[in-house]
């Protein structure tokens, strides 16, 4: 992900099982806004403020994994 202030973030596919157990055209249909990415048929969403302080998936595991 490119920020507007010239950063780029990138995190591990694995921070997200859904995301990794789709496939890549599930993942390729992905919305982008301001607020950060929502995927309509895999019922995900990933926001670039939990993206900046290392949050991964939240749903279930109650785990949180940071960088």
């Amino acid at each position: 992900m490119d920020l507007s202030d010239g950063r780029t973030l990138g995190v591990p596919l694995a921070w997200f099982p859904r995301l990794l157990c789709s496939s890549a055209e599930q993942r390729e249909q992905v919305r982008i806004s301001s607020h950060g990415l929502h995927w309509e048929a895999l019922d995900e969403d990933i926001s670039v403020a939990g993206l900046l302080v290392g949050l991964g998936d939240q749903s279930s595991s109650g785990k949180t994994f940071a960088a």
